[in-house]
């Protein structure tokens, strides 16, 4: 049973493209590196991580494609995750604006706990439909049907890798002293500007078909 190394890379490389697209993830590891500090933001990208892996095992157990050509599950997927974005649009809008660590724990995330942390970046993820349509269009297009379960194991467990490290890359160039003094300078309206941006996701969310 050789291992399919074109397919892996292959699908890899189409789910790296997906992944470094801005959207809600990126949107919030933004939001929690300035907001909070490198270990929470690093936190919430293992909880966006660790949602791919659920994305992936449904996908292959099938439930994945039933989800998608169910128009009502898809519907209340949609709301869920358009409600959880406003909902954490709405608190962005309403926090302090952030200010600059004084401490080693604050420049590192004290004020928000890792369960919370990691808790927001798996919701994020997980309740995005279009991550369920992006799983099942790629396992559909680019899997094929004789691939054992044991190596579309290995994928989505190196597609929840390559998404880790690319969010703790973001994480670490968010939280650069230089580069959060930025956007400290910008008070409340870093809040405005990301509670807004998040309302606006959920808004393309709601609109958002199968496809």
């Amino acid at each position: 049973m050789a291992f399919p190394l074109v397919e892996f890379l292959t699908i890899l490389g189409a789910f790296g493209i997906g992944a470094i697209s801005p959207g809600p993830d990126f949107a919030m590891v933004l939001r929690q590196s300035i907001a909070h500090g490198r270990s929470t933001a690093i936190v919430t990208s293992a909880g966006i991580a660790s949602a791919i892996l659920v994305h992936g095992t449904y996908t292959i157990l099938g439930l994945g494609l039933i989800v998608a050509q169910s128009l009502i599950m898809f519907t209340i997927l949609k709301f869920a995750g358009a409600a959880y974005l406003i909902w954490l649009g709405i608190a962005a809008l309403r926090a302090p604006a952030p200010k600059e660590a004084t401490n080693f724990n604050e420049a590192n995330g004290a004020g928000q706990t890792w369960l919370k942390a990691f808790s927001i970046g798996f919701l994020t993820n997980l309740l995005n439909p279009k991550a369920v349509l992006f799983f099942v269009a790629l396992f559909s297009v680019l899997v094929s049907a004789d691939t054992a379960i044991i190596w579309q194991g290995v994928y989505i467990i190196s597609m929840a890798l390559m998404l880790l490290i690319w969010f703790v890359l973001v994480s670490l160039f968010f939280t650069e002293p230089r580069i959060r003094a930025g956007f400290y300078r910008m008070g409340k309206w870093f809040n405005r500007v990301t509670g807004v941006a998040l309302i606006l996701l959920a808004l393309r969310l709601l609109v958002a078909q199968k496809e």
